[in-house]
C-alpha cells in the first residue's frame, strides 16, 4: 500500500495547509517522502522549541526509555518527575512553587480553573476577548479567538464572562486610551455581571496566540494584578504558547513585571512530547483536596519528563532565550522593512520569536492575501501559520535556536510572496 493512500484513515477535522508526508526533521527543517526540504517556521505551533530532533533531547529520551517508560503518579513517584519539578521551580516566578503535570494545554487550563474554583469557593471566571485556551468543553467556553472553535458545540459550560483585550491596533486608539478603556470595562463587568465575590479568576494570555499574536501592554497586566490583589480574584496567566523562552524571556509576563497566582504551561515544555503543567504556590495548591483532580498519564510519562528536563538544559546551555531576543529583534526589523510593499495596512508585532504580521485592506481583515502569501511561501518550501480572528495574521514561530541565516532565507521568501512573485 502506498503511504499516501493512508490519508483516508485520518479524520478530515484537522485543518491542514500542507499535505506533504513528512518523514524526518532536523533543526529548523523537515523533509518529505519525496526528498523535499522545508524550512519549518511553525514549530508545530510552538512545540518543537529546540528544533526538530535536537540531539540532547533525543539522547535523553533514548536513555530514559531503557530505565522507565511510565510510572502512574497515584501509585509511585518517578524519580525523573521529581528532578524535573525541582528544575522547573528554579525557572518560574517566586509565586510559583509547586506543580501538577498533565498532557496538553487544554488539560492544564481545565485543571487551573478547577483549582481556582476550589481554592476561592467562587464559581465564575473572566476571560478576555480573542483568547484561545483549548478545545475541551470548559476551555472552549473560555475561548473567543474564532467562532469555529465554539460553533456547533453550544451550550458550553456556564460561569464564563468576557472582557475586552487591550488590542490598540484593532481599536485604532493609542496604547494609553486602549488600556484605560479595557480596565474600565473590566471594572464595569465586575459591577454588572460577575461580582468579585463570585469571580474565582481572570485568565489571560500575555500574548494572544490564536487571537493574533497581540502582546498585552504592561500597564494592563499591572492593572489586572492590582484588581486581583484588591479583590481576591486569582490571576491565571496562560503561557502555553508564549512560555519557555519564546518571547525573549523565560515567560512573556516577565516583560510586564507581574506575578501570576496560577501559571499554565505546555507546547515548548518538552520539545515535541505531549506534556503540560499547572504551577501555583504551596499555599494555593494545598487548597486542592487530595483526589479532587488527577489523570492517568499526567506526571507519569517518564519519557516526557526526560525530554522536558533536557529542554530546560538546552535552553540554558545554548542561551536560547537570548537567541530568541536577538534573532527575534532582527526578524521584526526584516518584516518591518518588507511590509510597506503590501498595498494595504500591516502591523508587525510580538516579542522574541513570537511575531505576527496583520494585514488590513480597505479597513477590513485581508484574509485572502494572508492565505495567498502562506500558499506562495509553501511553494518555496517555507511553512508559516495563519491566526487572528479575521484569519489575516501571518505568524512566525521558528525554533528558539533558529539561525540568522535561516531568518534571512525565510524573509526573502516572504518578501517575494508579498510582491506576488512566488509561484
Amino acid at each position: 500500500m502506498q503511504i499516501s493512500h493512508c490519508k483516508e484513515a485520518l479524520s478530515d477535522v484537522w485543518g491542514r495547509f500542507n499535505n506533504s508526508i513528512i518523514v524526518r526533521g532536523e533543526g529548523s527543517y523537515i523533509f518529505d517522502d519525496q526528498g523535499n526540504q522545508f524550512l519549518d517556521f511553525t514549530s508545530g505551533i510552538g512545540v518543537t522549541a529546540t528544533g526538530h530532533c535536537h540531539p540532547q533531547i533525543v539522547g535523553a529520551v533514548k536513555a530514559q526509555a531503557s530505565q522507565l517508560l511510565f510510572g502512574q503518579m497515584n501509585c509511585m513517584l518517578p524519580e525523573v518527575t521529581l528532578r524535573y519539578a525541582t528544575a522547573l521551580r528554579a525557572k518560574t516566578p517566586s509565586s510559583i512553587e509547586t506543580f501538577f503535570f498533565s498532557n496538553s494545554g487544554a488539560e492544564a487550563v481545565e485543571g487551573a480553573i478547577k483549582l481556582a474554583r476550589m481554592a476561592t469557593g467562587r464559581p465564575n471566571v473572566i476571560a478576555f476577548e480573542g483568547g484561545f485556551h483549548g478545545r475541551t468543553a470548559m476551555t472552549m467556553a473560555l475561548t473567543s479567538s474564532k467562532k469555529v472553535y465554539r460553533e456547533g458545540f453550544q451550550p458550553l459550560p456556564a460561569g464564563v464572562f468576557f472582557s475586552p483585550f487591550p488590542n490598540s491596533f484593532y481599536y485604532g486608539w493609542s496604547r494609553e486610551e486602549t488600556v484605560r478603556f479595557c480596565l474600565a470595562q473590566l471594572e464595569r463587568l465586575l459591577q454588572t455581571q460577575s461580582s468579585a465575590d463570585e469571580t474565582a479568576a481572570f485568565i489571560i494570555e500575555p500574548v494572544l496566540g490564536e487571537g493574533g499574536f497581540v502582546p498585552a501592554p504592561a500597564e494592563f497586566l499591572l492593572g489586572l494584578r492590582e484588581i486581583c490583589d484588591r479583590t481576591g480574584v486569582l490571576l491565571i496567566v496562560d503561557e502555553i504558547q508564549s512560555g519557555f523562552g519564546r518571547s525573549g524571556e523565560m515567560w512573556a509576563h516577565e516583560h510586564c513585571g507581574i506575578s501570576p497566582d496560577i501559571l499554565t504551561m505546555a507546547k515548548g515544555i518538552a520539545s515535541g512530547l505531549p506534556m503540560s503543567a499547572i504551577g501555583a504556590s504551596h499555599e494555593l495548591m494545598s487548597r486542592w483536596v487530595p483526589g479532587a483532580h488527577g489523570g492517568t498519564y499526567g506526571g507519569g510519562s517518564a519519557i516526557s519528563m526526560a525530554a522536558a528536563l533536557a529542554t530546560l538544559e538546552v535552553i540554558e546551555d545554548e542561551q536560547l532565550i537570548e537567541n530568541a531576543r536577538v534573532i527575534g529583534s532582527k526578524l521584526k526589523q526584516h518584516l518591518e522593512a518588507i511590509v510597506p510593499k503590501y498595498s494595504g495596512t500591516a502591523d508587525v508585532r510580538g516579542h522574541g520569536l513570537m511575531v505576527g504580521v496583520e494585514l488590513i485592506s480597505d479597513g477590513k481583515p485581508d484574509k485572502q492575501t494572508a492565505i495567498r502569501i502562506q500558499a506562495d511561501c509553501l511553494k518555496s518550501k517555507l511553512l508559516l501559520l495563519i491566526c487572528g480572528t479575521g484569519g489575516n495574521v501571518l505568524r512566525w514561530l521558528p525554533p528558539l535556536n533558529v539561525s540568522e541565516q535561516e531568518i534571512d532565507i525565510a524573509c526573502k521568501i516572504f518578501e517575494s510572496a508579498i510582491e506576488g512573485r512566488v509561484g
